[in-house]
């Protein structure tokens, strides 16, 4: 693996690749540490660490893993690229819904690179109410609860202050976009997902340094140990993979022939990926966000009491089944039986020992939601392992080891080092993977 490493590096057009994607890294966790104007910067560092050593957990919480941390320090970044990833939902669930939208979607390029343009608007509207949404939050003080210890903005009544900031938090998420289609183009890999890979692993270190402080070198290390046990664990899952073998014809085009070909359709176990669990975990921040509106409503403690602390199995338990709905939700939108048995039958392919059509529609639809079944469970058990770690050893609400965290750092992981294998190979070179 070191070897292909110094390949990578000895080619030079892979070398200047790689370059250009650290050098937009480190472009972006710097814009992800320089706080916005008008943000008073002694007051938010204390409130972050008041916050951190309450019970407080934040409504916010997602959103921060997304942003690396940046969020709650009211920097440039602080949106992160949570409103991108919020827009390229919504324009998935929408292609399935609006005529004209899947029109575009079969158009090929041209029409994905009018849906990519209406992810860009989209993504500037959700990032101007997240960060308007933020920033009163921070005017307001209860950004982190009420553990403030201090005014977080140095002129709150100012509402050139605050539209400042605001903007600045949107001119932030519009360069998070452009450097990642740069990363896209010029770089190795997808842009956006190695900016979101980025943001999430720089909350690790600190994470993981709270544990041992917190906890002492016993805990620590068995909770590294579990964590190379559950990142196996993941990487198995995330490359699983049923695949359906499909045979196509003979026919005659003019004077060729074509077909005869053997191929297969690869249905993977996680099929849904992270989707689920960031609709679940959107879902479950509604009602804490009508309580904290609503304080004084009984139902309001009802809900402050069950449905905020991650710890409270009534909370776990909801999560779970949100997330087994939400999977299969996502996989019956995105794989359609019915238009990949059509496909097959237009171009004279069909799976050995069924029949085209209707029974090919029937036996896909099978298969999908037999593998889908272990992908929807797994998916509920690692965005469990954090809550029953803040309950078993009282971790913080941002354990390493479990949730988003782990399913990003093993899908852009495994993606990139084959993009960077791929490109190896083309090269006659041995890749990383042997």
């Amino acid at each position: 693996m070191l070897s292909a490493f110094v390949h990578a590096f000895r080619t030079p057009d892979l070398r200047k690749k790689i370059l250009f994607v650290l050098f937009v890294i480190v472009l972006f966790r710097l814009g992800s540490t320089m706080p916005a104007p008008g943000i008073n910067v002694g007051n938010v560092q204390d409130s972050v660490e008041a916050a951190s050593s309450g019970d407080n957990s934040s409504l916010f919480a997602l959103i921060n893993v997304f942003s690396g941390g940046a969020l709650l320090q009211l920097t440039v970044f602080a949106l992160g690229i949570m409103p991108y990833i919020t827009a390229s939902i919504i324009l998935q669930l929408l292609v399935v819904v609006i005529p004209r939208l899947e029109a575009l979607k079969k158009e090929g390029q041209s029409g994905q690179t009018k849906i990519t343009q209406y992810t860009r608007y989209l993504t500037l509207g959700l990032a101007i109410l997240q960060a308007t949404g933020i920033v009163a939050l921070a005017r307001s003080g209860n950004l982190f609860g009420g553990s403030e210890t201090g005014p977080l903005l140095y002129n709150p009544d100012s509402i050139w202050s605050f539209l400042l900031i605001v903007l600045t938090m949107v001119a932030g998420t519009a360069v998070i976009m452009w450097l990642g289609e740069l990363i896209t183009d010029r770089g190795v890999g997808n842009g956006m997902s190695i900016l979101i890979f980025t943001q999430v692993v720089a909350t690790f270190p600190g994470a993981m340094w709270q544990i041992k402080e917190t906890k002492g070198w016993t805990t620590f290390t068995l909770v590294v140990l579990i964590g190379l046990l559950i990142v196996a664990g993941v990487i198995f899952i995330e490359q699983a993979q049923r695949r359906i073998p499909v045979q196509y014809a003979k026919r005659m085009v003019g004077r060729r022939m074509f077909g005869g070909s053997s191929t297969y359709i690869p249905l993977k176990v996680n099929q849904a990926g992270i989707i689920p669990v960031i609709f679940a975990s959107s879902l479950m921040y509604l009602p804490a966000l009508m309580a904290q509106f609503n304080s004084g409503a009984s139902w309001a403690t009802w809900i402050n009491d069950n449905f905020v602390r991650g710890d409270h199995p009534l909370y776990m338990a909801t999560f779970f089944l949100l997330i087994v709905f939400f999977t299969y939700f996502y996989v019956s939108i995105t794989f359609n039986p019915e238009e990949v048995a059509d496909n097959m039958r237009k171009y004279g392919g069909f799976i050995p020992g069924i029949r085209a059509g209707r029974p090919t529609q029937d036996y896909l639809a099978y298969v999908l939601s037999r593998i889908t079944a272990p992908g929807a469970l797994y998916l509920g058990l690692i965005a469990l392992i954090p809550m029953i770690a803040i309950a078993a050893i009282g971790a913080s609400q941002n354990f390493p080891f479990g949730g988003t965290t782990l399913l990003i750092i093993v899908g852009v992981g495994l993606d990139t080092v084959k993009q960077i294998e791929s490109q190896l190979q083309q090269r006659n070179y041995e890749g990383f993977l042997k």
